[in-house]
Parts: C-alpha cells; sequence; structure tokens
C-alpha cells in the first residue's frame, strides 16, 4: 500500500504551500492567513521516488477554545492514519513555544517523523536551521516550499525506507496473477451488496447504513475460468459529513485500494442520482490511471422518466468517463450483475495490451492528414511518430517538433482516434508528447553585430541577382 504522508505544524509555516507542491496540484487554499486549512486534504504526492498520499491538515496552535480546537483535533488524527510525519515549522520566525509543545507530542507517538524548515529562501540554510536543534527532533531539513527548494531531496529520504518494502509487494504481485477488482464509491451505494451477488454469498457485512464497512476487505474468488481478488472498499464521504477518527481513515484506505487495483468498478446510485462526490472519486480513479467500468445500482423500479433523467445526469456530469462500459444493475436482486466481470476483464486487457509501434504510427499519419495540428507562431506543429511508452494505463509517446504547444482539444482528439482503433474501451489512454532537440539551440546571436551586417548585404545582394 501507499505510505501515507501527515504535514503537521503551526498556522501558516507553510503546509498548504507544500501540499499543492508535492501532489503539483492548486488543491489546497493558500494565503497568508492563519488558520485557512481547518480540515484534511488528501492528495497523491508525485515528487519522490515512489507513490504516496500526503494529508495536508489544519495548524496546531493550542487555543483553548473556538473553531481552532477542532483543527487540532483533525490534525492529530491526520498523525494517527499516518506513516510518517513531517512537522513544518517556520524559518523566519524561529522556535515558538507552541513548536516546543507539538515536538514533545509528536516524540512520544514513535513514528518516523522529519522535522522541516521552510521558508529559507533568502536566508542561509544553515544558520535558519540552527536555531530548531533545541527541539531534540535530529537534523533539520531546511526547504523553500514555495519554490520546491529542498524538496526533492527531503521526500527522496522520507520515501527511502519504503524502497525495499515496495520491491518485496511488487514481487509478491508477479507471483499473485489474479485480476484485482476494487468496488468504490459512495456509502449505502451498494457495495457490499455487490461484492457478495459477484461472490454467491454473504461474505460482507451489508447493513443499511453508512459507512459499515471501515476497511477495505480483499476476497479472492474464482470465476468462469478466471481467478480475481475482490476489493470491497469503505464508502467516501464529503470531507464536511465525516467526523469520527475510523472513518477518515476510511478514505485512505480507499484511496490506497484504487492503487492496488487493476480494475475499478463505480458504483452510483441510481435513486441519488450523479453527486458531486461521484464525480470527485471518479477524479480518484482517473488520477490513478486505473481501468474503470461503470455500475449504476438500485435500477429496478425506476420509473421510464427517472431512467432518462439519470442517463442524462450521467452525460452531463460524468461526461469525460465514456471511454466505461456503464451497467445498469441491481445488486439486490442480480439484474444485470452478470456482465459485469466480463466488462471487468475486457477492460484490463485494453489497459495491459501491447501495441505495435507501426500500427500506432499508422493511426497517427491518418489522423494528422485527416485533422492537422494548428499552426503556433507561424508555423506547423508536426507530429513525426509514436510508440508506446507504457501499459495499465496505455500511454502513446508522440514526437515531434512544438509539442509542447499542442492544444489540449487537439490532445483529445488524438486519444479518441487512438482508443477508436485500437478498441481501448475501459481505461484511460494518455498521451505524452516529446520533441526533438534543436541542432541548433544556443547557436543564436553567436554573430558579431558587423558579421551579421555583413550576412544581410550579401543575403540582399542575392535576391537582386548580383
Amino acid at each position: 500500500m501507499e505510505p501515507v504522508i501527515a504535514l503537521v505544524g503551526q498556522p501558516n509555516v507553510g503546509k498548504s504551500t507544500l501540499f499543492n507542491y508535492l501532489t503539483r496540484t492548486r488543491d489546497a487554499l493558500v494565503a497568508d492567513y492563519p488558520g485557512l486549512t481547518r480540515d484534511r486534504q488528501y492528495g497523491r504526492g508525485k515528487v519522490g521516488p515512489r507513490p504516496y498520499i500526503v494529508v495536508d491538515t489544519g495548524g496546531i496552535a493550542g487555543a483553548p477554545d473556538g473553531v481552532e480546537v477542532g483543527m487540532q483535533q483533525q490534525a492529530m488524527r491526520a498523525v494517527e492514519e499516518a506513516d510518517v510525519i513531517l512537522f513544518l515549522v517556520d524559518a523566519r520566525s524561529g522556535v515558538s513555544a507552541g513548536d516546543e509543545q507539538l515536538a514533545d507530542i509528536l516524540r512520544r507517538l514513535g513514528k518516523p517523523l522529519y522535522l522541516v524548515v521552510n521558508k529559507v529562501d533568502g536566508l542561509d540554510k544553515a544558520v535558519a536551521a540552527a536555531e530548531f536543534h533545541l527541539l531534540g527532533l535530529g537534523e533539520p531539513w531546511p526547504i523553500a516550499a514555495s519554490h520546491g527548494r529542498g524538496v526533492p531531496a527531503l521526500m527522496d529520504a522520507v520515501l527511502a525506507p519504503f524502497e525495499a518494502a515496495e520491491a518485496e509487494a511488487a514481487s509478491a504481485a508477479e507471483d499473485d496473477d489474479r485480476l484485482k477488482v476494487a468496488v468504490v464509491g459512495r456509502p449505502n451505494v451498494g457495495k457490499s451488496t455487490l461484492v457478495n451477488r459477484l461472490l454467491g454469498e454473504e461474505r460482507v457485512l451489508v447493513y443499511d447504513m453508512p459507512g459499515t464497512t471501515r476497511d477495505s476487505v480483499f476476497i479472492p474468488f474464482d470465476k468462469d475460468g478466471e481467478c480475481y481478488t475482490l476489493i470491497d472498499t469503505a464508502g467516501v464521504r464529503r470531507r464536511s459529513q465525516v467526523r469520527e477518527a475510523i472513518e477518515k481513515f476510511s478514505v485512505i484506505k480507499t484511496l490506497q485500494a484504487i492503487e492496488a487495483a487493476n480494475v475499478v468498478i463505480m458504483v452510483v446510485d441510481a435513486r441519488e442520482g450523479i453527486t458531486e462526490q461521484d464525480a470527485t472519486l471518479v477524479g480518484h480513479v482517473l488520477e490513478a490511471g486505473r481501468a474503470m467500468v461503470l455500475a449504476v445500482n438500485k435500477w429496478d423500479g425506476l420509473e421510464p422518466a427517472q431512467k432518462e433523467q439519470v442517463k442524462r445526469l450521467l452525460d452531463v456530469k460524468l461526461a469525460f468517463l465514456d471511454f466505461a462500459r456503464t451497467h445498469y444493475i441491481s445488486a439486490l436482486h442480480g439484474s444485470g450483475v452478470g456482465l459485469l466481470l466480463e466488462s471487468v476483464r475486457k477492460a484490463y486487457d485494453a489497459a495491459t495490451r501491447k501495441l505495435a509501434t507501426p500500427m500506432l504510427n499508422e493511426i497517427l499519419q491518418d489522423a494528422v492528414a485527416a485533422h492537422a495540428p494548428p499552426m503556433v507562431r507561424g508555423r506547423r506543429i508536426k507530429l513525426r511518430y509514436a510508440h508506446q511508452g507504457g501499459q495499465n494505463p496505455p500511454i502513446i509517446v508522440i514526437h515531434g517538433n512544438q509539442t509542447e504547444r499542442v492544444p489540449d482539444a487537439y490532445r483529445r482528439y488524438l486519444v479518441n482516434v487512438f482508443r477508436r482503433e485500437l478498441d481501448l474501451h475501459g481505461t484511460p489512454v494518455r498521451i505524452e508528447f516529446r520533441s526533438g532537440e534543436n541542432p541548433y539551440e544556443g547557436r543564436r546571436n553567436t554573430l558579431t553585430p558587423r558579421q551579421i551586417a555583413r550576412r544581410r548585404r550579401l543575403m540582399r545582394f542575392a535576391k537582386q541577382g548580383r
């Protein structure tokens, strides 16, 4: 499973700024105002040698009452979830009484702990970090989160202990050829009922109460000669509705289950419609690059007009999921469930398919001939050749000139062409553009003004036929 890293510290020390840098997003609110983050924010880390989950927390100021008490409780729950703690302090403010109190609390937890001295930009790093040795938490790590200085080295050190465990897990995964299928969705949409229906027996607790499943449950089973492992996950709820520490922990487990799966069955409730939380959870699955099957549950008993309304909502709110096969099912009564695993297998086959380079190049040339890339600054973007760069999800690498200027609309056009021609349904398709090196790069403006003037005269004479 992906390690969980919690960002902890007093208000306004730069936790949200570091969160945004690590996740390469702007999901966390950032402003020079203490206490802006009041709940936990989850994201997938992209800086470092391996994937991980990072949790941003509200600051711990030690206030005896008010909203800060809830913020402190949220932060301490994040610490309970975490495998590693990054304790952020402010280099410009120096050691405070609050830092000393929090250091004492974190030291007693016995978890891997890194003291991160932020905001050292413009300061002498050694001098800025020296004062924080007083906290007794080992060697401080000076960084500037706003610019990312020192952050890659920090994450290399933080994640190094997990490299050996990852290698062992990869070896075990190679030995286990079962297709891992995670069943995810909001609470009470029928995930556990669906798992039991697929298994043909009551293996998972089912109760009409949101949050019944507190952890991810891995269940191996065989069907029609195929070997599967079903992963039943706890429901992911809106953050403001998640109160208990154990249920907060379930969010982490769900994100880890998505990462561990080969294919995700996304379950939505037809009677409640498509919500913002459904779209957010789908976004997590797409970010992980997992193949997906959409199961619209509780379909039985709906009036024709209600069914049409649900289909319209799917087209509007989950339009970006047009590659996934959709099944309208009743997990309770079993209608429509029989075809789910067939779609799961097809999605997995598409996600792991090997794509021949000659075929990719032929599709690329036909796509360019049918709809050429746009002009940029008077020059046409040229896409020359393509090859496969990875699987699960399929990655197609396209080489050419000015590829960094390819518009998003044209990227989507190419994705749709490759998906249609290669029948890559059920899986996201990623395209990476790479530009060839310019042999004249760095040679511009190397002539003296006299040489430039002479060259211009020669060109003018040549045009006049002299």
